[in-house]
């Protein structure tokens, strides 16, 4: 019943006088009453719990969460030196209800999305301000990125979340211990465990845009095995991919429902031969089909050649990711080896409006490495070598069959000076048989003032792209082009309070990128761009747990960009601001809400209305997602989410869809 009077009360009141405050102009005021809404928010249900709050030393705390993408060691939060590094948990996934990983990283600090259209469609991931291509995406340390794709980047529009334990995001130059790609940051999904607890779940939700998900998985684990499973199918009506709201395009035929299916299929397995002997096996399949629109005269349509013609331009794809891993031990754990064999398969064909057959890309990776540690009583030394290999193959009369291969060794160090000091550094080599070598660093100190709970931190290191196969071997490919290069640095500080219950801190970062590769218009090729692209920016956070029962948490981040030439990078805002509130009621139920202020950016220089004229811009928005959920009983959960609850109109790219107020509930069996 509290919880009820929480929703329908006050907190509704605040809501929509938002809604009619944001409607008038001057972006910085919804900044400003979007704070308002979900600081008020926070105090009404603490008044109305009306709970005694006080600071709690049992309040977890990220130091707590075991990491693995900075030094493909497990390490804990409290001993990652000065990498900026952002963890969403899987209790956070829980609470949200979101399906995809698109939906969930757009809230982490110095990270913006862009999406061509609904579920399904292309996203690209800006991290702190760089291409798509400079993020290295990863499961279970598996690459995403697909080789056959024109630059290598990672598509996550199907990427769901069932199955995954945590997601790290690593912003800054990580090429040190990841090669190619990752030259802005790295995204890993770390999926789950089987534990010695047995469980199975089922699931089932429908909602707005003829959506339906279905789905179950299953985990266990004994002393010598553990495993999980999971499966599920999400169907989607959806709406236009081509924005039928957009009064600046042609809107003769833009009235067509743009159809989502996804198929995932996930599963993990381990085996502890003894205590220092263990395998891990992990595999995904996804097969996807959406249905896209035209792009033409500088904006999307259902059908650019023919309104009265048949629509069935679509995409459709299959893509399996795995690895196997042997790890040992030695000298009670003075020695560690690590030997892995990791997989991607990526399977994309395409048809057009009358449904022939477009074009049909296949992109092949295999990757074989070794990682050994060696522990020392003050710090843990690393020596890795690996050897990757990538093809790719199509029918379309641009590119033939290709494929390259790089041999890489790395080593680095983990050095903790008491309790307060660690520094990490390393350096890389990799050999490419195409442009041959290339050698990046990156070094990262970090001291805690213990008396004040205090963090420095800081960061410098530089990365690397190797050219795509498409940018080498198409028609549209040059032999001759070099890799493209980073180098970067930042430095913060983070701040604990009363235990932990209050957190915030602030990182400065800068950002150099040469030699990039784009298409060149005067010779029909793939080219070097001469200059420097720099991105410069803040990342903030703050967050407030002065209870199990309720948190607060708000990020900004300020982004400048500019090309060789002094223009901005396009999609990219100036500012983007993430707020949530979190609060549990009864024991039993949890409502959550998140709020997202995104500035103007810049439109793409091929974007035009109807009409012929340039769109220079795409306006700033907000968006507010609600998300609640109660156990019924042990085994029985309901949950719901309403997304865009004030039903804001806006654009991530012009005259691309995106959703309005929708919502969706459903339920879950745990036995």
């Amino acid at each position: 019943v509290r919880g009820f009077f929480i929703l329908n009360s006050p907190t509704i009141k605040i809501m929509l006088i938002l809604k009619h405050i944001t409607k008038k102009r001057g972006e910085m005021k919804k900044l400003i009453y979007l704070g308002v809404l979900l600081i008020s928010i926070a105090l009404v249900e603490i008044s109305i719990a009306g709970e005694k709050i006080e600071p709690s030393e049992s309040i977890a705390t990220m130091d707590e969460v075991i990491v693995t993408s900075i030094t493909h060691t497990e390490t804990t939060m409290d001993k990652i030196g000065g990498n900026a590094i952002s963890i969403v948990t899987a209790r956070e996934i829980k609470e949200k209800n979101c399906h995809t990983l698109a939906e969930v990283i757009k809230s982490v600090p110095g990270v913006v999305l862009s999406s061509n259209g609904g579920m399904g469609t292309t996203s690209g991931v800006f991290m702190r301000g760089a291409d798509s291509k400079n993020t290295l995406v990863l499961i279970d340390g598996v690459m995403v990125n697909d080789p056959s794709q024109a630059n290598r980047n990672a598509n996550i529009s199907d990427i769901n979340l069932d199955n995954v334990e945590r997601i790290e995001v690593v912003r800054g130059a990580m090429s040190v211990m990841y090669g190619s790609n990752a030259t802005a940051g790295v995204i890993n999904i770390i999926t789950k465990k089987g534990k010695k607890k047995p469980e199975i779940n089922f699931i089932g939700e429908g909602g707005s845009y003829g959506t339906w998900k279905t789905g179950g998985s299953a985990s266990g684990a004994t002393d010598k095995m553990n495993f999980s499973i999971s499966a599920s199918n999400i169907y989607s009506d959806g709406f236009s991919v081509a924005d039928n709201d957009n009064d600046k395009i042609d809107q003769d035929n833009n009235d067509e429902k743009d159809r989502y299916k996804n198929l995932t299929l996930a599963g993990k397995l381990g085996f502890d031969i003894n205590e220092n002997f263990k395998i891990i096996s992990s595999v995904r399949y996804v097969a996807s089909e959406v249905e896209l629109d035209d792009y033409s005269s500088g904006y999307a349509q259902d059908n650019s050649s023919n309104p009265d013609g048949l629509t069935d331009k679509r995409s459709e794809s299959e893509r399996i990711w795995g690895q196997v891993k042997i790890n040992n031990t030695f000298a009670e754990n003075f020695m560690e080896s690590g030997l892995s064999y990791k997989f991607s398969r990526n399977d994309r064909q395409s048809y057009d409006n009358s449904n022939a057959p477009w074009y049909d890309y296949k992109g092949v990776t295999d990757d074989i490495s070794w990682q050994g540690n060696l522990n020392f009583e003050t710090n843990t030394l690393s020596l890795g070598g690996g050897y990757f290999l990538e093809t790719m193959e199509s029918d379309s009369s641009s590119v033939s069959e290709s494929d390259s291969n790089t041999i890489s060794g790395w080593i680095q160090d983990q050095f903790f000076f008491g309790e307060n000091f660690v520094f990490i550094a390393g350096a890389r080599l990799d050999k490419h048989d195409k442009f041959g070598s290339k050698t990046t660093f990156r070094i990262a100190p970090s001291y805690e003032i213990q008396k004040t709970s205090t963090l420095l931190k800081t960061s410098f290191g530089t990365g690397f792209r190797s050219p795509s196969l498409y940018e080498l071997y198409s028609s549209y490919g040059n032999l001759n082009l070099q890799p493209e290069t980073s180098s970067g640095w930042d430095a913060g500080f983070e701040q604990k309070l009363l235990n932990g219950a209050i957190k915030f801190g602030a990182t400065y970062f800068a950002m150099n990128f040469n030699d990039k590769i784009d298409y060149d218009w005067s010779i029909s090729k793939y080219n070097q761009i001469n200059g420097t692209t720099k991105t410069r920016g803040v990342e903030t956070f703050a967050s407030l747990t002065l209870s199990k029962n309720f948190s607060f948490g708000a990020n900004y981040t300020y982004t400048d960009t500019k090309e060789p030439d002094g223009g901005r990078l396009t999609r990219r805002p100036y500012h983007q601001v993430n707020l949530n509130t979190r609060y549990s009621f009864l024991d039993k139920g949890i409502i959550n809400i998140d709020a997202m202020w995104v500035d103007d950016r810049i439109a793409s220089p091929y974007a035009k209305d109807s009409d012929g004229n340039s769109i220079e811009k795409l306006d700033a928005y907000v968006v507010v997602n609600l998300s609640a959920s109660y156990d019924i009983c042990n085994s029985f959960q309901i949950f719901t989410r309403v997304e865009n609850l004030f039903d804001e109109y806006y654009e991530e790219a012009f005259s691309y869809a995106t959703a309005g107020l929708s919502g969706y509930i459903g339920f879950k069996i745990t036995w």
